[in-house]
């Protein structure tokens, strides 16, 4: 028997024997709930941060509808009046 036979056996050994896996019984209630719980937070998450940057453009709209900053600021010093 050489070496590539005994692998072979061992494989075909392990392949035959029955699984050894305990599962919960409530483990896919429990995971169910669970992705259910991971879905409704990342909507909420997504929501928010859509309403978020909903009323961050808002407020920019109505910042620059109001300071107007595209226009040249008003001079301090009044030019000099000649010609009188």
């Amino acid at each position: 028997m050489n070496g590539y036979d005994r692998k072979e056996d061992e494989v075909r050994r392990l392949l035959d024997a029955p699984a050894h896996v305990h599962v919960p019984p409530d483990l896919l209630p429990r995971a169910v709930s669970r992705g259910t719980r991971a879905r409704h937070r990342a909507r909420l998450l997504r929501r928010a941060l859509w309403v978020l940057l909903t009323a961050a453009a808002v407020a920019f709209t109505v910042w620059a509808s109001v300071a107007e900053p595209w226009r040249t600021p008003p001079s301090g010093v009044t030019p000099p009046f000649r010609g009188w």
